[in-house]
């Protein structure tokens, strides 16, 4: 069902409380106005700024003195108890007792009658006497069918005003499309128009600045960051036995896989000593399979408001799934979701917003990947290492000496220099305990000390560097040795 069918269906099922959450609020107006049209309701709206006004006009049937909340909705319970009512961002007048009495007073008559009250908002949270009784809505994103929709009737419009040139083949309007997807329709809509404000024309080009834009609303929504990936698998050293892993599962989310009985795979954990190659894990992943990779911060959902943190999480996971097929990434989990583990001060906050999590991670039906690390085992709540949760557990442990070799030679031909050049197994023999990240901060300081000493960069300054910087499996060597203890039977070495 679409959004129109479903409201339809909340209605008529008298569910009188309905609670949208949301910033795109002229949308879901849009959506309850077309929902009472095809019900054949009587429609009131109201807002502080316009008071009460009737149907879907501005300033049409405005009632006179509406502005108050409590005067709006001691008003409006004796209107058709039938009728839909609408109000916009009423959360922040609920504190006032009189507008929470008038409020009740109102539901209790339309839930007599059948009607409902739609509760419009930018908040995410209901006062506990509204909560256990309201029913959320959440509005879906746009699918491809109607995104293309959207791009044809916007460009028309544009085209109307003046005129714009069209040159673009199927490929290429498929892959604006696709990367549309995971955007709300006022913000697909406003890139369209963008695609072709300055040169008037909309063409293959446009592509780029439709994946620069998306990037660019990803960011500052801060839910999900677009991270770039390596083109190649050979710019990762090691992991040899997830890549095998991943090369075997590259083609099991299609429709011959799922005609063989094959399940599609839903996600990894990644644990490991901090700096091993979790995060290269992770674009791993992205790289060999050919699909973005989004990160989500956990840290970055967590808001002071009550509900507000809920609803940041519905709001990723659903754009995660409205952009499939993608790797979600959570990076560090442990820190996001410590509390469900155990006893904790805020208010259960941790533990509702975990359950959801595994909920989803369980129930979902879109082609999302998801691929989460952690560097502390005993941080994580039992529920996520359960058999089930993921595909795979991987343990990322200390690269052995081969790996070691490969993981310098990276590095030193990312900044320009031939590895033939060096003692490749020298450097290998001394950074034995060493980190990949540390690998790497040695060939960076290394180069900072040839550069200030007005020479090239050579082994034995790679080899100071080390000695200079002693690994963190011996400054924190007892919890290193208990994380392999207790990865060796539970985890697949990930090399």
């Amino acid at each position: 069902m679409d959004d129109r069918q479903r409201l339809e269906q909340c209605i008529r099922t008298r569910h009188t409380c309905i609670f949208i959450s949301t910033h795109e609020e002229e949308e879901a107006v849009r959506l309850v106005c077309e929902t009472a049209i095809s019900l054949g309701r009587e429609l009131h709206m109201w807002s502080v700024d316009e008071g009460v006004r009737s149907g879907v006009v501005q300033g049409a049937g405005a009632v006179p003195d509406s502005e108050h909340p409590a005067a709006a909705l001691t008003r409006l319970a004796d209107d058709d108890p039938a009728g839909v009512v609408v109000m916009l961002d009423l959360l922040d007048h609920l504190d006032d007792p009189r507008t929470l009495r008038a409020l009740r007073r109102l539901l209790a008559r339309r839930r007599v009658g059948g009607g409902a009250v739609v509760l419009i908002d930018h908040r995410g949270d209901l006062a506990p006497v509204l909560g256990a009784g309201a029913t959320r809505f959440e509005l879906s994103l746009p699918e491809s069918e109607e995104l293309e929709q959207i791009l044809r009737s916007t460009l028309r419009r544009v085209h109307r005003e003046t005129p714009i040139e069209v040159d673009i083949n199927r490929g290429s309007l498929d892959t604006i499309i696709r990367n549309l997807r995971g955007l709300t329709r006022r913000q697909a809509e406003q890139i369209v128009y963008e695609m072709v404000a300055e040169d008037r024309s909309f063409n293959c080009d446009d592509v780029n600045h439709v994946m620069a834009r998306k990037r660019q609303l990803l960011h500052q929504g801060g839910l999900l960051n677009y991270v770039e990936a390596p083109t190649s698998l050979d710019d990762i050293g090691g992991l040899r036995r997830l890549k095998a892993w991943l090369k075997q599962r590259r083609g099991a989310v299609s429709d011959e896989a799922e005609k063989f009985g094959i399940t599609a795979p839903r996600g990894v954990l990644l644990l490991g000593v901090q700096g091993a190659g979790k995060s290269m894990c992770a674009k791993a992943i992205a790289t060999a399979w050919g699909r973005p990779l989004l990160q989500m911060d956990p840290g970055a959902l967590y808001d002071r408001y009550i509900g507000e943190s809920e609803r940041r999480l519905r709001d990723a996971l659903q754009q995660a799934e409205a952009m499939a097929p993608i790797i979600l990434w959570i990076d560090e989990i442990e820190k996001g979701f410590a509390s469900a583990g155990s006893q904790s001060n805020d208010g259960g906050l941790s533990k509702r917003m975990f359950g959801y999590l595994l909920t989803w991670m369980q129930d979902h039906e879109h082609p999302v990947f998801l691929v989460a690390t952690a560097n502390d085992i005993n941080a994580l709540p039992p529920e996520l290492l359960r058999k089930g949760r993921f595909d795979e557990i991987f343990f990322v442990d200390l690269p052995e000496a081969d790996v070691r070799e490969d993981i310098f030679a990276i590095h030193i031909r990312r900044r320009g220099r031939d590895p033939e050049q060096f003692d490749l197994k020298a450097l290998a023999k001394a950074s034995d305990g060493y980190s990949g990240a540390e690998i790497e901060q040695a060939v960076v300081a290394a180069l900072h000390d040839a550069f200030s000493a007005k020479k090239e960069l050579s082994t034995e300054r790679i080899v100071e560097a080390l000695e200079m910087s002693p690994p963190l499996s011996v400054t924190m060597r007892e919890r290193v040795d208990s994380l392999r203890r207790w990865a060796k039977d539970r985890c697949m070495p990930a090399d």
